[in-house]
């Protein structure tokens, strides 16, 4: 049927990505303190992960354990350092559970792999497994690091990343991008729309831990810095739009 005059053709934005990977702290589905699993917090997650998916974008998420217990700071209480980061990463496998909890709530098909064996609560991380997982429109959640002590889950993200082949990393925070300074401590700090990998390290920003970095950088794997506490602020990336800071190849933009 043709259109009457003057009518208005609006299109609809189409997704920048087609496979991303959502880094979360385990702070983040906390309480205030950011302890413990907070019912209010995982089901923001979970609306959030869910809008994403609606669009067509295959979501993997890798989530920490700090909310729990943190391997690190149980080694300066007095826990053998290896067996503090093994405690910490069955912490992300409960964070895990629960997010896919939500998830599932909201008609979000889910599924938990883990580095750890545990085949009663969660599949082994399989890589092509977890592909066909993607390709069949679910979200797949990666709990357990990556099996191994010392490793953060930021290393975990940046891992999974390059052998899912995600598009770029989205690393969830409380603030909106990176900063040239703490930002709580100065009023005057600077937000980067982009910064390239280099000045990250030579600004020694801490856009994640050195390992994780490095892998970034070394197999050209974006990352892009967000304000996860937002609402539709996952989408709002997703879609293109300025939010955070990308971490990329190029110099500041």
């Amino acid at each position: 049927m043709p259109r009457a005059p003057g009518t208005v053709v609006t299109t609809a934005k189409k997704p920048k990505f087609s496979r991303l990977l959502l880094k979360l702290s385990g702070e983040a589905l906390g309480d205030a303190n950011g302890m413990g699993i907070s019912a209010d917090a995982v089901r923001h997650m979970a609306g959030q992960i869910s809008e994403v998916r609606d669009l067509g974008v295959q979501v993997v998420v890798v989530v920490g354990g700090g909310n729990i217990f943190r391997g690190l700071s149980g080694s300066e209480r007095g826990i053998e350092r290896a067996t503090g980061d093994y405690m910490g990463m069955l912490a992300t496998i409960i964070n895990a559970l629960a997010l896919q909890d939500a998830l599932e709530k909201v008609g979000c098909p889910t599924r938990v792999q883990s580095a750890i064996a545990m085949s009663q609560v969660a599949e082994p991380f399989i890589r092509r497994r977890a592909v066909r997982h993607l390709e069949k429109g679910r979200v797949v959640i990666f709990g357990g690091g990556t099996g191994n002590p010392f490793f953060s889950t930021d290393t975990t993200a940046a891992l999974r990343a390059n052998e899912i082949g995600a598009e770029v990393i989205l690393k969830a925070t409380k603030v909106d991008g990176v900063y040239d300074s703490d930002p709580k401590k100065n009023s005057g700090a600077k937000r980067f729309a982009k910064i390239s990998y280099l000045e990250a390290l030579q600004r020694r920003l801490q856009v994640m831990d050195s390992t994780a970095f490095s892998l970034c950088m070394d197999n050209k794997m974006p990352i892009i810095v967000f304000d996860f506490s937002k609402p539709h602020n996952l989408r709002r990336v997703v879609l293109g739009e300025n939010v955070g800071t990308l971490v990329a190849g190029q110099g500041p933009g």
